[in-house]
């Protein structure tokens, strides 16, 4: 029974890719600390509110990424690229995900709940519920509209956001703003490049991914745009909140990595879409995050201007 449920767990963390939290997390841990400059006393966040963070952000997203497995088992089985994913080959059964879940959601109210008893901030919980239907909406948006990539980016973009609500809701402004618009243009861009391999499987079964409507060379200049748009919208945070050479040194390298990233996809060439999709937005994310947290932290203890 044990080992039963161990193997279910670890299809599922297989399923929701779990490691590919490294996305949404470092943005929402971005806004966290720029949150928590505002703290009076303090300068950054709570240790507890960044536990807090974490998990809300990791639990949220595996409620997404269930839904979005659930929803479209049928479409999966019938792309070869997804076909072995533990639903649509019957390794994990229905009833297992959807029971996971449901824990998934659960354990991201306990958190949210958890900002409202150690924080007096009932923000998370008042919202908790609508974050979760929009974020799962998404599964859905792919069927009738080939905007879907841009809903992607907004429900990834409403991590920081309800970061920075969830830590110091007195201080949102326009950083919260650029951040979240910088998110919303950086993941709809990569969302495009990546759907660029399904172009045939997405036109047999009727389903409106941009590259499929417009084609691959229209939807990877979108792309390219999108990724302008959040290249300058970091340009615009660092001036908006302030930051210094630290996380302008961050800013030149995630450009120059997006630059590389649009340069590894070209029309009829998706061989390099996994490591442009994968690793290089991965280490986007994380030298950003390790760019501006340390800036902050820098600033705070007197070495930076």
């Amino acid at each position: 029974m044990i080992r039963s449920m161990a193997s279910s767990i670890r299809l599922w963390a297989d399923m929701v890719k779990l490691a590919h939290s490294v996305f949404a997390l470092p943005f929402a841990l971005i806004a966290t600390f720029l949150a928590g400059r505002g703290l009076p006393g303090r300068g950054v966040p709570y240790p507890g509110q960044l536990v807090l963070i974490v998990a809300c952000m990791v639990s949220a997203r595996s409620v997404a990424m269930t839904f979005n497995r659930i929803a479209d088992r049928r479409f999966d089985a019938n792309n070869p690229r997804t076909a072995g994913r533990p639903l649509p080959s019957g390794r994990l059964s229905l009833w297992a995900a959807w029971g996971m879940l449901a824990g998934s959601a659960i354990a991201f109210a306990g958190c949210c709940w958890g900002f409202a008893l150690c924080y007096d901030n009932r923000w998370p919980i008042a919202l908790a519920l609508p974050v979760l239907v929009y974020l799962c909406g998404y599964s859905y948006t792919k069927r009738f509209t080939m905007l879907s990539h841009y809903y992607l980016g907004t429900a990834l973009a409403l991590s920081p956001a309800a970061a920075w609500l969830a830590v110091h809701p007195e201080s949102m402004g326009l950083s919260t703003l650029l951040l979240v618009g910088t998110v919303c243009c950086w993941v709809s861009g990569f969302d495009i490049i990546y759907a660029c391999q399904d172009i045939d499987v997405d036109r047999r079964d009727r389903l409106h991914s941009l590259p499929s409507r417009v084609g691959p060379r229209v939807a990877l200049w979108i792309a390219r745009g999108s990724h302008f748009l959040a290249a300058v919208g970091l340009l615009a945070l660092g001036f908006s909140a302030n930051l210094g050479s630290l996380y302008w040194a961050g800013v030149g390298v995630a450009v120059f990595l997006l630059i590389v990233e649009n340069a590894m996809v070209s029309p009829g060439n998706y061989r390099r879409a996994n490591v442009a999709f994968f690793l290089m937005n991965g280490i986007v994310g994380v030298i950003l995050a390790a760019a501006t947290i340390g800036e902050i932290l820098l600033t705070r203890s007197g070495g930076g201007p």
